[in-house]
């Protein structure tokens, strides 16, 4: 493919809908784009998927306005009926900043994802949600967060997520006790 001198091609960044896989194209049209795409992502099988501005989300889907895309524009290729998302914030505490336990960069960054999805929440395990429901959302909300409201909200929707998950466990455990004693007493008669 010989480009003309109006034509160059240009380099952009693309990545995949949950942003783990990122790569490098340079490309000169958008079929030029999504042939290469697909040879990146391994996208060999499946002609179904849009391209997309990873900032927004804005679909491109004609060669005209991809030519007005700036060099190192961030894509992002979305496949069987994904949808644009909005990337989870980073929350990183500053050097200066201390957090009372040795477990406080992991703490401000689960907070940082249930501030952007807190649907999350109900997914944690039992080390995150005792992390979460032993926070003090004082120290965090000085460090890290202004929202104390849903600090404090967090605290104690993980808190009983955590009972119920205790709960849940504690009956499950009963039920494998009453089991083995029915198979003990079975196996003595």
């Amino acid at each position: 493919m010989e480009a003309d001198e109006n034509q160059k091609t240009k380099p952009f960044k693309i990545c995949n809908n949950s942003r783990e896989i990122r790569k490098g194209i340079v490309a000169l049209t958008l079929e030029d784009l999504t042939s290469k795409v697909k040879e990146k992502l391994e996208l060999m099988g499946d002609d179904h998927f849009m391209v997309v501005l990873e900032a927004d989300g804005t679909e491109i889907d004609d060669e005209e306005y991809f030519a007005t895309l700036e060099p190192n524009t961030s894509l992002m290729i979305l496949a069987n009926n994904q949808k644009w998302t909005p990337p989870y914030p980073r929350c990183e505490l500053n050097k200066e900043d201390e957090v009372d336990d040795s477990r406080g960069h992991e703490l401000a960054g689960l907070v940082g994802r249930l501030k952007s999805n807190l649907c999350h929440l109900s997914l944690l395990g039992g080390p995150e949600l005792e992390l979460l429901s032993d926070m003090d959302p004082e120290s965090l909300a000085d460090l890290t967060y202004p929202d104390k409201i849903f600090l404090d909200q967090l605290k104690e929707a993980s808190g009983r997520f955590l009972c119920e998950k205790r709960q849940a466990q504690d009956a499950m455990d009963l039920l494998r006790l009453y089991q083995e004693k029915e198979a003990t007493e079975s196996e003595a008669n």
